[in-house]
């Protein structure tokens, strides 16, 4: 019960997780307020899943955020903290913050910039930071269709858990992330990443993320979540392939 209320309390005072603990690529697609009215807006959600990556290992997590909207700008704030059990013992795991502001250029083309700080116990990952940006397209934008295309390049600063220095590469983080809404209450979001290092097409990660959300309420709503995550090059000892499979509650603030 301790635990518990520490996890709350950080989530609630701004010390943020993410719901992505088993995926190195956070799938921010998912995370945005599609919305035409300016201001702010936020959410806290949780979430149990049952992760298989060689062993079987219980999830449950909460995460928060922050969006503020204007005419042409777009602020987001995300993050959270992660509490694991598996092979009979429970631990803290993961952190994950990320800060993305986006500006309206034309009524097709945006600039994105964002920068993430992250840590992933059961990956190996004893911190990894990120710094990048660049060009976000509008494909397709009807009430029910949403397309959208990105390629943003990024500098990584990453240091394995048991490996002496750190491994520093330019990556490029494309995307593509379709979005089906057939009615008010179900909205249903795919995105695929694909992240290789410049000039080096062979060390590449792969991520596919679908959510579906399903309101049970004016600002309650039910998520399934589906990721898959394929790491060419993962630290020493880490699976190449992952995924996870999960369903929570979210609440809108």
């Amino acid at each position: 019960m301790r635990k518990l209320c520490l996890l709350l309390l950080m989530i609630f005072t701004g010390v943020i997780t993410a719901n992505n603990s088993f995926c190195q690529i956070v799938n921010m697609e998912s995370q945005r307020y599609r919305t035409d009215t300016t201001g702010w807006a936020g959410s806290v959600g949780g979430n149990f899943a049952l992760t298989n990556y060689g062993q079987k290992v219980f999830d449950v997590d909460a995460n928060a955020h922050v969006q503020y909207k204007s005419k042409k700008s777009l602020y987001l704030f995300l993050g959270g903290y992660g509490f694991l059990k598996g092979d009979q013992q429970s631990y803290v795991d993961y952190g994950f913050l990320h800060l993305r502001y986006n500006y309206k250029l034309t009524k097709v083309l945006r600039l994105e910039a964002f920068t993430q700080l992250q840590q992933n116990t059961i990956t190996k990952i004893q911190f990894r930071y990120l710094i990048g940006g660049g060009p976000r397209f509008k494909l397709v934008e009807t009430p029910k269709v949403k397309l959208y295309e990105g390629s943003l390049p990024m500098y990584e600063v990453e240091k394995e858990t048991g490996v002496a220095g750190n491994i520093t590469n330019w990556r490029c983080s494309n995307y593509l992330s379709f979005t089906f809404i057939p009615n008010k209450q179900t909205e249903l979001t795919t995105t695929t990443y694909y992240q290789p290092v410049m000039f080096d097409a062979g060390d590449y990660r792969l991520l596919n993320q679908t959510t579906c959300k399903i309101k049970a309420g004016k600002k309650v709503a039910v998520a399934i979540n589906f990721n898959y995550q394929y790491d060419a090059s993962p630290a020493a000892g880490v699976t190449k392939e992952t995924y996870t499979f999960g369903t929570g509650v979210d609440v809108s603030l």
